[in-house]
This record gives structure tokens, sequence and C-alpha cells, in this order.
């Protein structure tokens, strides 16, 4: 553990690579518009090129067009002055928001006209999917 800790072995080269992307995504965030800024993650750093990924293709367009600007911000950081280019790629970064959950109410008397269908259908599946359907009815304890 002390050894992670102080940053020797393998996995900390890892952190100290973790944590150079990171300077470099804060820096090149900070100096770029705000809107453009949001969208802009650091992927990683391979044989002289940072990888550069975005959520959407127009915010892409605008970084190909940011590309020298933003190889001089990163040479103004230690650690950065072997970059010598940048691969850029559109991934979706952030998770799809999850739609909240409606909440839905079946009254109890829509819950008995849905058992006294499934008592009147053969089909075993629809059957079962009328009676699941009717034990989510309000009922009064």
């Amino acid at each position: 553990m002390t050894q992670v800790l102080n940053g020797r072995g393998e996995l900390g080269n890892l952190m100290r690579r973790a944590r150079l992307i990171d300077q470099a995504q804060q820096h090149l965030r900070e100096h770029l518009p705000t809107e453009l800024g949001e969208h802009v993650f650091v992927g990683g750093f391979h044989q002289g090129r940072l990888t550069v990924i975005t959520d959407r293709a127009v915010w892409l367009t605008r970084l190909r067009y940011e590309q020298s600007r933003l190889l001089s911000l990163l040479h103004e950081l230690p650690g950065f002055a072997a970059v010598t280019g940048f691969d850029f790629k559109v991934r979706p970064v952030r998770p799809a928001k999850v739609p909240p959950r409606q909440a839905r109410h079946l009254p109890a008397q829509a819950a008995d006209e849905l058992s006294s269908c499934a008592a009147d259908v053969d089909d075993p599946r629809l059957k079962r999917a009328l009676e699941r359907l009717a034990s989510h009815a309000e009922r009064e304890p």
C-alpha cells in the first residue's frame, strides 16, 4: 500500500498517468468556451498523441478548428511537451438519462374487471398477464 501511495510500481505509474490526463482535461476545459468545454474529455495519451473525446460530431468539428491553440495550451503544462497532435473521437460519454418513472394508478373497479376477464380467458399466458395487471390495483386495507 505504501508503494501505491508513494507512486512506485505499476499502479503508481497508472495513477500518475491518470492524474496527468485529468490535469490536461481540466486545463483544456478552462481555456475553451464553456459550451464546448463541457463536452471535452481526454481519453488517453499514446505515442505523442492525445486522444480527445466528445459526445457529438458538432463539438468535434469545433475542436478540429482549435487544434493549434489546444496544442499550445497543452505545451504550457509540465509533462505534455511530448504531445505532437490529437486523435479526436466521438463517443457518447455520459450515460443517457433514464426518464423518470411515471406512477400509474389502477382503480379497484378496473382491477375487478381485469380479474373477471382473466377468469374467462383460456390462454394461460394472457390469463397470467391480466391477473398480474389486476394485482397492481389500489386496494384499501
